[in-house]
């Protein structure tokens, strides 16, 4: 077993051991603080609070040291876990500025939905992560922090929104966390730092269902939770506690992942942005899928080639969906000259639309979803590159302009947001790690439910027997 005091330590062996006594919760989030200032060049969070999270972590120790031994295993999943959240979550007593200077940044009473499934579980939050404004970007660049980068190459992002969390999970700072994904959140910053991501289905978390599963003009809501973490055992754990499920089923079925087999898996590069723009996978990436292939036939799975026809309307359907979401926030004038270029940029965008072309894309995102699913359905899980290339350089995306930031956003993921679209599961897993030491991983697409599968996947591609 690893030590839990190493940064390499997974959340399951730090669990165990606060269960066990060898170590307490204040020591884990001490050793998770120190980390965390330690790498403070990495961008990786815009504020921690160390009273309120060892406050929080002697609770915590009191409440284990007062549970019979042989009765720990009752106790809340993750009690006594340093973890964080993005700075688009309200956490009670820590500030959420959406990574934007248009907005007040307001110090939190109460803990959104997720925060409080993280907190009910027992997770102690250390400190809020690093996200592009608003959430908006696959890159966590804003104009109020310094950049996320990416702990494998400090000059490439850690990828977005879920940047500065997947930083903190790679470089040790915390073994796993819950971030959001409304386009790719969660995939793009685990496949740029070489951790395992898991987006759910829509409505599958509790926390999430409470908006319901489309907003107000019909379209699909987009956003869900899911964890980041190195272990596809550890994104189990995580997406237990987030179900709220004390009998950790996704958990044991990880454990159990070696006897699965006999699936029929359908490999596909295609991408509904090639109507747009041309869409090119680099050597890593299409090495990355033919290691995973190999891989998932060594388990006895079925690999095919899987032939996806998306349409011509989705690049104009989804940006107006996606961008008509900035109109919601209600900035006024002065607020709004305060905005960064891509989120100016999305809102002139948003604001030039007609309500006939809104309600005509909405639509034809809702049949996109349609039709896709049922292609999907062919096959029991759809491989795809996790991303067509390396994670671009710090800066690279905003020397572009807005417009041409956008572009290399949807050309460096290009098979994300259309999953989101669907309100499918889908998974990023590493692979491996090229000769500069950056990872390289491929995503699967599940069907509604297979949540666990997936994560089962994860761990025969990841090695974890």
């Amino acid at each position: 077993m690893t030590d839990p005091g190493a940064p390499e330590a997974t959340a399951l062996e730090l669990r165990d051991g606060l269960r066990r006594g060898d170590v307490s919760s204040r020591e884990l989030v001490r050793l998770s603080l120190e980390r965390a200032e330690q790498h403070q060049g990495l961008g990786a969070f815009t504020e921690l609070r160390p009273e309120l999270a060892l406050e929080l972590a002697d609770a915590a120790d009191r409440r284990i040291a007062n549970t019979r031994r042989d009765e720990r295993h009752t106790l809340p999943p993750l009690l006594g876990l340093p973890t964080a959240h993005k700075d688009l979550v309200r956490v009670r007593g820590f500030t959420t500025t959406h990574g934007s200077a248009a907005v007040p940044h307001v110090v939190a009473a109460r803990d959104d939905p997720i925060a409080a499934a993280m907190h009910a579980a027992g997770a102690i939050c250390i400190g809020k992560t690093q996200v592009p404004e608003f959430g908006i970007a696959g890159y966590s660049e804003n104009l109020i922090a310094q950049p996320a980068r990416n702990p494998h190459d400090p000059e490439r992002t850690s990828g977005g929104s879920s940047g500065g969390t997947a930083t903190a999970v790679a470089s040790g700072v915390i073994a796993a966390a819950i971030g959001s994904d409304g386009g790719g959140s969660i995939r793009i910053p685990a496949a740029a730092c070489g951790l395992i991501g898991l987006k759910p289905g829509r409505g599958t978390v509790p926390a999430d269902a409470l908006n319901g599963v489309v907003d107000e003009l019909g379209a699909p809501r987009l956003a869900v939770s899911g964890p980041l973490a190195r272990t596809a055992r550890d994104a189990a754990l995580f997406f237990d506690a987030a179900l709220g499920n004390p009998h950790e089923p996704s958990l044991r079925a990880v454990e159990r992942a070696h006897e699965l087999g006999g699936l029929r898996v359908g490999v596909s590069l295609d991408s509904p942005f090639a109507a747009q723009m041309p869409i090119l996978f680099d050597a890593a990436a299409t090495e990355a899928l033919g290691e995973a292939t190999l891989r998932l036939e060594s388990f006895g799975h079925r690999i095919e080639s899987a032939e996806i026809d998306y349409g011509a309307h989705y690049p104009e359907a989804f940006t107006t969906v996606w961008t008509h979401a900035l109109t919601r926030i209600g900035l006024d004038a002065g607020a709004e000259a305060k905005l960064g270029e891509l989120a100016h940029w999305f809102l002139r965008r948003a604001r030039s639309v007609t309500p006939q072309e809104l309600a005509l894309r909405v639509q034809q995102l809702n049949e996109f979803a349609r039709s896709a699913r049922s292609q999907w359905a062919a096959y029991d899980v759809v491989l795809t590159p996790a991303l067509a290339f390396d994670a671009p350089r710090i800066g690279e995306f905003w020397a572009l302009g807005p417009e041409g930031d956008y572009r290399l956003q949807c050309e460096w993921a290009p098979q994300t947001s259309m999953i989101n679209v669907a309100g499918l599961p889908a998974i990023a897993v590493p692979m491996s790690v090229d000769e500069r030491g950056l990872p390289r991983g491929v995503q699967l697409i599940g069907r509604k439910g297979s949540e666990t599968l997936l994560l089962q996947l994860a761990a025969q591609l990841h090695d974890e027997f």
